[in-house]
């Protein structure tokens, strides 16, 4: 193969992965939008439970225990 054929070989198969992703962007949703919300909502539920675990754990099972009640009264 001649250098020229290499180099023309080489300027299409760049072309071609450079334009691959291109398409997939437009068929495809952000993505990354909704993996930073969800990992931020992650974040935020950790760093609210872990100080504040000792008060947050009573209250959702006394919330639990009278809607309990309530279904069996």
């Amino acid at each position: 193969m001649r250098p020229d054929e290499m180099m023309w070989g080489a300027l299409a198969w760049l072309r071609a992965v450079v334009a691959v992703p291109a398409r997939r962007g437009r068929e495809r949703g952000d993505v990354p939008g909704w993996v930073m919300v969800t990992l931020m909502s992650a974040i935020l539920v950790v760093a609210i439970l872990v100080p504040f675990k000792s008060q947050i754990l009573p209250a959702i099972q006394s919330a639990i225990n009278s809607v309990i009640s309530a279904g069996n009264g």
